[in-house]
């Protein structure tokens, strides 16, 4: 592999929209679909499935819990004024929404197919005080995952994604602002992965998928996702014979010396930020043997 520039032309992009908002109804679904997709052959065929099973959950729940409650319009205009994401994820944490949403995929979950140590985390995690499942989502909601955690953190991170991700669709992606450089305009979390969209009229428009409420924001091309720099940016692939075609690569900063994947949706329109995110686990272990530190978070990567 070897650092070279990112190949893909940059022309022919209209004004892209600063904010797209997820759409809960189809966004679990199409990530199940593509994981099971994925899981075809693959060596991690079984957390592949595994995953498909918790998305096909978070899918039903957006149909059968309550709708959360709205974020109030002043609350809205107060944090745009003051470049502060709508969504508090401290108060995510506290609220009664969440709790009910973790009862639910916690009691759906047990019924899907899964390892003796997922099957243990995820008794533990029924049979836990409500203040010890809220310090592990405190955890989580700041993108971080204590280690050892990662099997618990897995089923408490799909809960928080199912009800950050209602919340982010009922916002009004016009009056989101950017806050600064890879963070969420919805939520204020960190990305899992940068996109380049095959969006009809905008495509070559670089996106930032955030890894809970599932926003993504326009960010410009070859720029680091996580410092902000245009100096020092290179570009990995695990066939580095074949780089310039391949669908999904690390974009490496030599400034912060930090590395996040970046997906090219207009060379593989199959391509889902999540469930590629993860399949994509051989470019990690790649990456884990050099200098650069991984700079995208993902909860169902710990431990990987």
């Amino acid at each position: 592999m070897s650092l070279r520039p990112d190949p893909s032309v940059i022309s022919n992009i209209s004004t892209p929209d600063f904010a797209r908002l997820p759409d809960p109804h189809r966004l679990f679904a199409t990530r199940a679909a593509r994981l099971r997709k994925l899981a075809e052959g693959a060596r991690l065929a079984p957390y592949l499935n595994f995953l498909a099973d918790l998305c096909e959950i978070q899918a039903q729940l957006v149909t059968d819990l309550p709708a959360p409650p709205p974020v109030d319009a002043d609350t809205v205009a107060r944090n745009r004024s003051y470049r502060m994401p709508p969504l508090d994820r401290a108060e995510l944490v506290g609220s009664a929404a969440l709790s009910e949403t973790v009862g639910a995929l916690l009691e759906r979950a047990s019924k899907i197919e899964m390892p003796d140590q997922a099957r243990a985390a995820l008794r533990a995690l029924r049979d836990a005080p409500e203040q010890d499942r809220r310090a592990l989502l405190s955890d989580i909601a700041s993108d971080r995952v204590p280690e050892g955690f990662a099997a618990p953190a897995a089923f408490l991170a799909a809960a928080l994604q199912l009800l950050a991700v209602r919340m982010a669709a009922g916002l009004d992606a016009e009056q989101l602002v950017p806050i600064r450089v890879g963070i969420c305009p919805s939520c204020g979390g960190r990305p899992s992965v940068s996109m380049v969209t095959a969006t009809l009229h905008t495509e070559g428009a670089r996106y930032c998928c955030c890894a809970t409420c599932a926003t993504q924001w326009n960010e410009v091309r070859v720029k680091c996702t996580c410092c902000g720099s245009t100096k020092g940016i290179g570009y990995r692939a695990v066939d580095d014979g074949a780089a310039s075609d391949q669908p999904i690569k690390a974009e490496i900063c030599k400034e912060c010396k930090s590395w996040v994947k970046i997906l090219y949706q207009n060379v593989d329109t199959t391509l889902e930020p999540f469930a590629d995110d993860v399949a994509s686990l051989g470019l990690d272990a790649l990456m884990r043997e050099t200098e650069w530190d991984r700079g995208g978070f993902n909860p169902f990567l710990i431990g990987y």
